[in-house]
This record gives C-alpha cells, sequence and structure tokens, in this order.
C-alpha cells in the first residue's frame, strides 16, 4: 500500500499532470482551427493511452471485429470510474464524440474545450430538453458519420449495475445506427469513487455485438433499453474480476485486433 502511494504521488501524478497539461494545451490549439473536433478527439486519444501507460494500467480489448471503425455507432458502456473515459477514448478506434452533463460546460477551459471539440451536453432532469439535444446529436451523427458514447447509467454505478436512461436507445433509433453495448471491468479498483490514488491494474473491455435500430420506431426504445442492458450484464458476467488477472500475460499493453465491417453496421 505505501509503495503504491508513493509512486502514484512521485511519478504516476506527476505524469498525468504534465500529460494533461501538454495534450490539453495541443487539444485547445487544434480546437481553435478545428471545428469539427476530429483533430482533438486524435489528441485525447493519445492522451489516454499516454495515461494509461503512466499509471501501469494494461488494456484489453476483445471484440473489436464485431464493429467497422468507418461505420456509425452508438456506443453505450457501464460506468464503474472516472478511469472509464480514457479506457473508451484508448480503446474505441472509431471516430467519437461523448455526451456530457450541461454542468461541465460551465467549468472554465474545460467546458469551452467540450463545446469546441463537438462533444454534446444533456440537461439531466429535463426530459423536453434531453429530448431536444438527443435529436441534435441524431443529426451529427447522419451528417458527419461519427459515433456516440453514453454512460446510460447516467453516472457511476460503483460497481452494480444501475437501472439504463433511454437517451442511448432513443439516440439510436433516432440517428438509425446500432446500439453497440461495451462492458469494462478492472477500472473501480484502479480508481474508486473519491480517491485520487489512481493505482496500476489490468482492464478489460469487451464489445458486444452491435443491435440493429432499423425499422425501430421511437416507442421501441424501451425495449432496446432493456436488452442494452442485458447484453451489458451478459458481458460482464462472462468477465469476473477473478479471472481478469488470469486474461493478462504479464507486460502486456492495449490489444487490438484488425477491424473488419461489421455485417450489422452502417
Amino acid at each position: 500500500m505505501l509503495l503504491s502511494l508513493l509512486r502514484t504521488a512521485l511519478i504516476s501524478d506527476p505524469l498525468i499532470v504534465l500529460s494533461t497539461s501538454v495534450m490539453g494545451t495541443l487539444s485547445t490549439l487544434a480546437a481553435l482551427f478545428d471545428g469539427t473536433g476530429r483533430a482533438p478527439h486524435n489528441i485525447a486519444r493519445a492522451w489516454a493511452r499516454t495515461l494509461l501507460a503512466v499509471s501501469g494500467i494494461q488494456l484489453r480489448v476483445e471484440g473489436l471485429d464485431c464493429i467497422d471503425s468507418q461505420a456509425s455507432y452508438v456506443f453505450a458502456s457501464n460506468h464503474l470510474s472516472l478511469i472509464d473515459t480514457p479506457v473508451v477514448l484508448a480503446a474505441i478506434p472509431a471516430e467519437f464524440r461523448f455526451l456530457a452533463k450541461l454542468s461541465l460546460r460551465k467549468v472554465p477551459f474545460i467546458g469551452w474545450h467540450l463545446n469546441r471539440a463537438g462533444h454534446i451536453f444533456v440537461p439531466l432532469g429535463d426530459t423536453r430538453a434531453s429530448a431536444k439535444v438527443m435529436r441534435l446529436a441524431a443529426g451529427v451523427i447522419r451528417r458527419q458519420g461519427i459515433s456516440i458514447h453514453v454512460f446510460p447509467e447516467g453516472g457511476r454505478s460503483h460497481g452494480e449495475l444501475q437501472e439504463f436512461k433511454e437517451g442511448a436507445a432513443y439516440l439510436a433509433i433516432k440517428a438509425g445506427v446500432p446500439l453497440v453495448p461495451l462492458a469494462i471491468t478492472g477500472t473501480l479498483g484502479i480508481l474508486p469513487t473519491g480517491s485520487i490514488n489512481v493505482k496500476a491494474g489490468q482492464v478489460l473491455l469487451r464489445i458486444g455485438d452491435p443491435i440493429p435500430t432499423t425499422g425501430l420506431k421511437r416507442r421501441d426504445r424501451t425495449e432496446l433499453t432493456a436488452r442494452l442492458r442485458e447484453e451489458i450484464s451478459r458481458l460482464l458476467a462472462e468477465t469476473r474480476d477473478s479471472t481478469l488477472n488470469s486474461r493478462f500475460p504479464r507486460g502486456q499493453a492495449v490489444s487490438q485486433r484488425p477491424v473488419q465491417p461489421a455485417e450489422n453496421g452502417n
């Protein structure tokens, strides 16, 4: 425990701060000249991989052959830790944007950057305003050909999968793109809620088969949400924490198999 704290204080934290400062500055400069958000997204991916590396986090990705990096999707994953965001950025090779809480828009520097990078802010607790934002996000998917990532639990779950909000399903139906379940395992132990001690560890992200939305209507979003939760629950059940260590050869870094077009992708 003491060695872990010393490693974090003397090595990991300073490198994380340095990496975030450098990449954040580059991303901000890129956002000034790139209104599409593509350049900031690429920089964010580089930042995420750097953060995982300096923190001693080994990431394994399974199921990349389920998706086509050139297609558009709505990605939806469980949410355990603040580390989930860099994990998703490092793992998913597709161009995508996050749905972010509206409150983040008021944060100096961060809010401006997220807005310029093309991420979409969602007002929590206002159903009508949220629906309007979802329609806007669906338009972004159709016009720009990019994907959107959503944490359908609406916040961190602290280990137990919570009930899902219907926004991800609504968005996928509205945009006419497949809904992709993602299951994240291992991040809660690396950075628990309320902790600033980023521990070294192993993370597994599993990508499930895209769920097609062709022919579905807005009224089908409840059933689609239930199916999404069932798929993520199944993926998590197949990757218990007790088996995580046995899946990682010592020293393994991010594993990404060649991406092949998915049959039910757009």
